[in-house]
C-alpha cells in the first residue's frame, strides 16, 4: 500500500486546513485509518483514527472537537479536517493504515500500523 498526503500548508492561528491521504494499491474499506503527527524536536504523536469495522472515531485530547478524520472509500482516501488551528498543532501529518483488529486504544501505539505516508507539513502561525 502506498499513501500520499496532500493539502498542508501554511495557516493563521484560528484558520482551517483539510488534509488528504492517497491510498493506492489495496482498498482502505477493510483497514483502520489513522492520522498521527511529529512537532520539530518530540516525538510523533496520535491524532485520530476512524475503525473499519464501526467506523468509530477516536481523537487525542489535544484535537477533540477541532479535528474531524473521515474517508471515502470509493476514492481510497483518508481525510482530516482542522479547524480551529493552533501554533501547537505545527507539525509533519502523516497518514497511517492498519489490517490489524483495534482494542485496548492500542490505536495509539505506532507498531499497530503497516503502512505510513511521507508526511505533509502544517505551519500555524501566531
Amino acid at each position: 500500500v502506498q499513501l500520499v498526503e496532500s493539502g498542508g500548508g501554511l495557516v493563521q492561528t484560528g484558520g482551517s486546513l483539510s488534509l488528504s491521504c492517497a491510498a493506492s494499491g489495496r482498498t482502505i474499506r477493510t483497514l483502520n485509518v489513522s492520522w498521527f503527527r511529529q512537532a520539530p524536536g518530540k516525538a510523533r504523536e496520535f491524532v485520530a483514527t476512524e475503525t473499519c469495522s464501526a467506523r468509530a472515531t477516536y481523537y487525542a485530547d489535544s484535537t477533540k472537537g477541532r479535528f474531524t478524520i473521515s474517508r471515502d472509500n470509493a476514492k481510497n482516501t483518508i481525510y482530516l479536517q482542522m479547524s480551529g488551528l493552533k501554533p501547537e498543532d505545527t507539525a509533519v501529518y502523516y497518514c497511517a493504515v492498519s489490517g490489524q483488529v483495534f482494542h485496548g486504544q492500542n490505536w495509539l501505539r505506532e507498531s499497530q500500523y503497516d503502512y505510513w505516508g511521507q508526511g505533509t507539513q502544517v505551519t500555524v502561525s501566531s
